[in-house]
């Protein structure tokens, strides 16, 4: 029972981890080769077809690509990446034959590390396992010194008392019973089985723990502070709105997008993509000049046009809302033939199940939920707002971080988590209690320093991280309660001769069994 408990949990971690393949597709000019991943150097061109994973870390060559991130994520729904963006060992292509660059040999990969992290998690033991470990050593010599003494003493008894009728058959029985009673295996079992199955039911959710003592110390957290880029928001710049005064929003799109496809800019970008997905066909712009700080200046068609800040139509002597100055997030102003024809909001925007999160994290009695970003006031104000995040910090650098969760940490009652996902979270990740990183999104650094890696990047499953931590803890003292108690219960029965064999059988196997099955449920909890 207890081997397929283990190795069920095991298959839970293999399922979301033992996705490389075997061969990968090396193009070199118009020939293709079929070689290891281990011999694929950093630089070569891998192809991959449809339906096949993607054997290397590397960068999309390809306009765009869609893949299906459920090995690494859990995510059923197909990813859509874009040319130069990132493509993850593990991940299938789904809809055309793609080629990347790999940017990783085959042993640093994104799936390479996250599966010896989790090899690496069977070392890091929890607090009870700890224990136990020690209370064993300690406690089957000592048990076994009692079962010797069982015989030995009534024994010797009977030579000070001639009258006492001593049976080597009797005593011997005894002390047998006493041992099998005694044999801590439930304990020692039903334990670690329980912390095991812990970890293998949370990385059927995406959640990766490094380590029991991890999933022990989660269960304790009453404070999250949390980053706001790519752990609340998306990470990336979208237009969340167009509005136009002098022409439609469809023609202002089109005409700054046409300016922006001149700017490298991430919010240029951003604009230009945007268009595009809508299936615009932008115009050439001519005459373009780059206003440092300020915008771009171009001829779009028959029209001189600008595109850029505020400070840019101010340059140029061009009237405008003043309202829109108190627009907190980063807004794209247009003006054309020297008049103001409207603006486009550009933004981060929150994940979709950010407000949720915070509901779910209350819910749990976790009342200290703090936001902390380099952004600016205004904007994390905003968003703290709209997801009813009370404590909000802007314009911070990483050791403003790391002095703000220093002070949460002054109050001895407060159990600090972070979660994080660039390298300037791996400081905080490092000094909380249980560092918690987004794996798909996230960095490196914050990968490798942080405790729990959440592969979904939704910002939901800190609560669920937490519910399966509790219940695997509930779990793990209800094994222990029972598994003690009966023992010393059958323990007392045994040294006083009114406990059988079978009494012992049961306070010993029966015991382990039931432990056992009562760990096994953690692997079909569902939160």
């Amino acid at each position: 029972m207890q081997h397929a408990a283990v190795n069920r949990s095991k298959r839970n971690i293999s399922a979301l981890l033992d996705v490389r393949p075997e061969t990968a597709t090396v193009v070199n000019g118009t020939e293709t080769k079929t070689i290891s991943p281990d011999d694929v150097n950093v630089g070569d061109i891998v192809e991959v077809k449809v339906g096949e994973r993607v054997p290397l870390d590397g960068v999309l060559i390809n306009e765009r690509g869609s893949f299906n991130t459920a090995a690494l994520t859990g995510e059923s729904v197909p990813r859509t990446i874009l040319e130069g963006e990132e493509v993850l060992a593990g991940m299938i292509a789904t809809d055309s034959v793609i080629r990347l660059k790999v940017t990783k040999p085959f042993g640093q990969s994104a799936l390479a590390r996250i599966l010896e992290m989790v090899q690496e998690a069977t070392d890091r033991k929890s607090p009870a396992e700890q224990f136990i470990r020690k209370f064993a050593r300690i406690y089957t010599p000592i048990v076994v010194g009692l079962a010797v003494l069982i015989v030995l003493g009534p024994w010797l008894y009977s030579f000070l008392n001639p009258a006492f009728a001593f049976q080597w058959y009797d005593w011997i029985y005894r002390g047998l019973v006493f041992l099998v009673i005694s044999c801590p295996c439930a304990l020692v079992i039903s334990i670690p089985l329980g912390y095991f199955g812990g970890i293998g039911a949370a990385s059927r959710q995406g959640i990766l723990f490094k380590g029991s003592n991890y999933l022990d110390a989660i269960t304790k957290v009453n404070t999250v502070v949390m980053d706001k880029t790519g752990t609340l928001t998306q990470g990336v710049f979208t237009v969340q709105k167009i509005s136009s005064v002098s022409m439609t929003d469809d023609e202002l799109l089109k005409t700054v997008a046409a300016v922006e496809t001149q700017s490298t800019h991430p919010i240029a970008k951003a604009i230009v993509t945007y268009a595009t997905g809508q299936n615009m066909k932008l115009p050439k712009p001519k005459n373009v000049k780059e206003i440092a700080g300020h915008g771009l200046e171009a001829n779009v068609g028959k029209n001189d046009v600008l595109v850029g800040n505020a400070r840019l139509l101010d340059k140029f002597e061009i009237s405008y809302p003043k309202e829109l100055l108190e627009i907190a997030e980063t807004i794209v102003l247009c003006a054309v033939d020297k008049s103001y024809a409207g603006y486009i909001l550009v933004a981060d925007a929150p994940k979709e199940d950010a407000a949720q999160a915070i509901v779910s994290l209350r819910d749990l009695d976790v009342k200290n939920i703090v936001m902390l970003s380099g952004y600016k006031q205004a904007i994390v104000t905003k968003l703290a707002g709209e997801l009813g995040i009370e404590q909000a910090y802007g314009d911070l650098l990483p050791e403003d971080k790391v002095e703000h969760v220093e002070k949460l940490k002054e109050n001895p009652s407060n159990i600090v988590a972070f979660v994080g996902d660039g390298i300037n979270d791996a400081p905080v990740l490092t000094l909380s209690d249980v560092g918690i990183a987004m794996g798909g999104l996230g960095s490196d650094v914050a990968i490798e320093t942080a405790d729990v890696i959440l592969q979904t990047d939704q910002p939901g499953k800190i609560a669920t991280a937490i519910k399966l931590a509790r219940a695997t803890r509930r779990i793990v003292i209800q094994n222990v309660t029972f598994a003690f108690g009966v023992k010393v219960i059958v323990l007392i029965l045994g040294a006083g001769g009114l406990a059988n064999l079978w009494e012992a059988v049961f306070a010993d196997v029966g015991v382990s069994l039931l432990a056992i099955l009562n760990a096994v449920r953690i692997l079909r909890m569902k939160v």
